[in-house]
């Protein structure tokens, strides 16, 4: 944007009185990178809080007739494109960010704080504070955030903004003549939704969006791989991408973690799968138990090695020891196991 807002302001604020000015600026952070409190302003000019209240508003009111004039208004048309190239609204952060440093941002709402159309909502337990040109916007916003998480919650997996694009054309017709840009805004604002190092949109208790720690940075990159990995694999690749910024993930930190979380299964000497791709956890002896019980017949030997295979990384041997155990398997007339009944 290249407005001179601060060359703006000082014009603006040249005509109040001194003390009027610095309370102003003094509010707003005008000059300096952080704003100040009514309390704090207060106190350095030995009055109360309330007596500064009135100060700036008195102030506010002078410069609200300033800013009629043309000089001003291409800052307000500015904000208004941009705001209606959103969907009429956009979360205060972001809309903050594209402004260099803390004192231009404290300039630009500042001259948001001025303008008639601009309307500033308060953060909620569920949304960001935003600034609409629009009330109405914030209301589809949030319809359209509820059909989202409905959606997600249906997928169970994150979403890129194509397939986002794709899904409310197609499922929510009402809803198709929303730009890109917009429903990106829009879902910008729920505390819910978030985007992951990817670009990926999902909901932010998901650990692939929002991961907490080593275990579901672990699970991000299992997922991501679609494959058992060993613990030392997941901790080089946590930390290639970057899903561990504070400090390197170390191998036995990985590894500790993921033995004593439910959602790892141990297949291998040191090699992790995901439970949920099937894996059944426990040793050799547990997982030709569970074999045979849901198969709920008797299997002959191959059978039981290539399924054990399928769920272990282990040699052909340590299966057929297992298999010697007459505590937990017998053999039926025609050399085929069966579990032994309790």
């Amino acid at each position: 944007m290249d407005i001179p807002f601060q060359h703006l302001h000082r014009n603006l604020l040249n005509n109040l009185p001194e003390r009027i000015r610095n309370v102003i600026e003094r509010r707003f952070g005008l000059e300096e990178k952080t704003r100040e409190t009514l309390e704090s302003i207060g106190k350095s000019y030995g009055v109360c809080r309330e007596r500064i209240r009135q100060i700036e508003k008195a102030g506010l009111s002078f410069i609200k007739k300033e800013i009629q004039k043309p000089a001003y208004k291409k800052i307000f048309r500015y904000f208004v494109q941009h705001f209606r190239k959103h969907g009429n609204l956009k979360r205060e952060d972001l809309l903050l960010s594209q402004f260099p440093s803390p004192q231009l941002q404290n300039q630009a709402l500042f001259w948001l704080a001025l303008g008639e159309p601009f309307l500033r909502f308060p953060e909620t337990d569920d949304l960001y504070p935003l600034w609409t040109i629009d009330a109405k916007s914030v209301d589809l916003a949030k319809e359209i955030i509820g059909s989202f998480i409905t959606k997600l919650e249906e997928e169970r997996r994150p979403l890129s903004s194509k397939e986002i694009s794709q899904i409310f054309k197609k499922d929510f017709g009402n809803l198709k003549t929303i730009s890109s840009a917009a429903l990106l805004s829009y879902l910008e604002i729920s505390k819910e939704i978030e985007q992951n190092y990817e670009g990926l949109f999902g909901l932010k208790k998901w650990p692939e969006i929002y991961p907490k720690g080593i275990k579901d940075k672990a699970y991000i990159v299992l997922k991501k791989t679609g494959r058992p990995l060993h613990f030392t694999v997941v901790a080089e690749k946590i930390n290639e991408l970057n899903l561990n910024s504070r400090k390197p993930a170390l191998p036995q930190t990985v590894h500790n973690e993921l033995i004593r979380d439910s959602r790892f299964v141990l297949v291998g000497r040191g090699i992790y799968a995901l439970r949920e791709w099937g894996y059944i956890p426990g040793q050799v002896k547990d997982i030709i138990v569970e074999i045979l019980k849901q198969e709920k017949r008797p299997l002959s030997k191959n059978e039981i090695v290539e399924k054990v295979l399928s769920q272990r990384l282990v040699k052909e041997n340590t299966i057929l020891l297992n298999l010697q155990n007459k505590e937990y398997f017998l053999k039926d007339s025609q050399g085929r196991y069966i579990l032994r009944e309790a």
